[in-house]
């Protein structure tokens, strides 16, 4: 039986068969590459790199606004490629060319961040690589609504979020180590080799997609004029799909938090706990958070299979802000490490779930377009959180460090509002027809 047969849609997705753990793999091993590029680049390399270029005082403000902007970018594209790639008619699939095309594009367009000699050249290289990976991330997400029957979603969902776990935590280890080299010792030759490094992983792994997934062939192509696809690629029926703009939102508050922590952490490792090698330090909190990560995700996605998604999302966004807390209440090494593992346990459950949560509420035939709008809601979390930059800065010069834990302050609302607004989002369970 070819996978166009074993896998095409039939009315009510039900008629999607269940896959083999092969292909839930083929499905979802590019984002290893993706999540271990951008982690090191907004954790390690930008930080760093931004050190190059600006005042001391104002480190915050211009890293902050950096990545503000590159996420913006993010937002606009990845709708926009996930509607086009939905009406596209190519041969080699709606969603291969784009992949193909972006991961390509992101190896060219690396050096751009080592050779920058000025913080605009960093902005333009960071820019153009947000542009080139969404390119590809819009329609590559498509893969689990159109080839992944309802009922299994949470767990294609879960290792979609394992993989980014595992590569966001393979990369960032050796890059940690490359870019403390370069932090001590103004070698360009390590950050080439962390840029190398990350490159040829995407490169890797998008060879791997393209190559292995074959694409089903959709049930009703959509319109194929590429202008209207622009044009509506961020338009929703706000009162038939009330429940995905709660969903957006909630999704967007938590991420928030998750996205200042993460961006962040080396500066307060730097200013706050004086630690000699920052990089490894942040890497260290890092790894901890990984490592529970990968302990929450897959159970999650199972039992949001059977007991819902939106309870363990929600339960997992309250266990952010506690770990938020600790971070406040106690800066010792065993209360951050401590800090670290809750949020592990939150970032991992709530990916899964809150995942798995997107595919069912997309609508049939433009999963691409609304899951590229639900990582609008990522990527408009990660840009809103990055604006905390210049508060920072601000607070830090009224008091010493006060900037942090104002941060702090913000990421705990964050977590506390994202779990409260999933209480609005209503989804049909899949046996019985009733809501949960």
């Amino acid at each position: 039986m070819n996978f166009i047969s074993k896998y095409k849609q039939q009315p009510g997705s039900s008629g999607i068969k269940r896959p083999n753990t092969w292909h839930y793999l083929k499905i979802t091993l590019l984002v290893f590459g993706i999540a271990g590029l951008w982690q090191s680049m907004h954790s390690l390399i930008l930080p760093l790199r931004i050190l190059d270029f600006v005042p001391e005082a104002q480190k915050n403000t211009y890293l902050g606004l950096l990545t503000f902007s590159g996420l913006i970018i993010a937002m606009l594209v990845q709708p926009i490629a996930g509607a086009i790639s939905d009406r596209s008619t190519l041969g080699w699939g709606r969603r291969r060319p784009f992949i193909f095309t972006g991961i390509l594009a992101i190896v060219v367009l690396l050096p751009i961040i080592g050779a920058a000699t000025s913080f605009t050249l960093l902005f333009i290289g960071y820019c153009l690589l947000q542009l080139a990976s969404n390119t590809a991330q819009g329609p590559y997400q498509a893969f689990i609504p159109e080839t992944v029957p309802r009922h299994s979603r949470g767990r294609a969902s879960g290792i979609k979020s394992l993989l980014e776990i595992l590569g966001a935590g393979a990369l960032l280890f050796p890059v940690s180590r490359l870019m403390d080299n370069y932090a001590k010792t103004a070698d360009g030759s390590w950050l080439w080799i962390a840029l190398l490094m990350l490159g040829s992983a995407c490169m890797l792994f998008m060879l791997f997609t393209v190559i292995s997934v074959k694409e089903p062939r959709p049930e009703k192509p959509l319109k194929t004029d590429v202008l209207p696809g622009w044009i509506k690629s961020f338009s929703i029926d706000i009162k038939s799909n009330r429940p995905f703009m709660w969903f957006l939102i909630s999704r967007l508050a938590v991420f928030m938090g998750l996205a200042t922590v993460q961006q962040f952490a080396l500066y307060f490792f730097r200013d706050v706990a004086g630690v000699p090698e920052p990089a490894m330090a942040t890497t260290n909190f890092l790894a901890i958070s990984i490592v529970f990560m990968l302990i929450a995700v897959l159970p999650a996605g199972y039992f949001s299979d059977r007991i819902g998604r939106k309870s363990i999302a929600i339960c997992s966004a309250f266990c952010g802000a506690i770990g938020i807390l600790v971070i406040l209440i106690n800066q010792s090494f065993p209360a951050l490490m401590l800090a670290a593992s809750i949020l592990g346990l939150s970032l991992g459950a709530f990916t899964s779930t809150n995942w798995a949560l997107a595919t069912d509420l997309v609508a049939r035939g433009e999963e691409a377009k609304y899951l590229g709008i639900a990582n609008m809601a990522t990527a408009g979390g990660g840009a809103l959180a990055r604006l905390i930059g210049p508060v920072i800065d601000y607070f830090n010069q009224i008091l010493p460090n006060l900037g942090y834990f104002v941060m702090l302050g913000a990421c705990m609302a964050y977590f506390i509002a994202g779990g409260l607004i999933l209480f609005k989002v209503k989804v049909p369970r899949f046996g019985n027809g009733t809501e949960e």
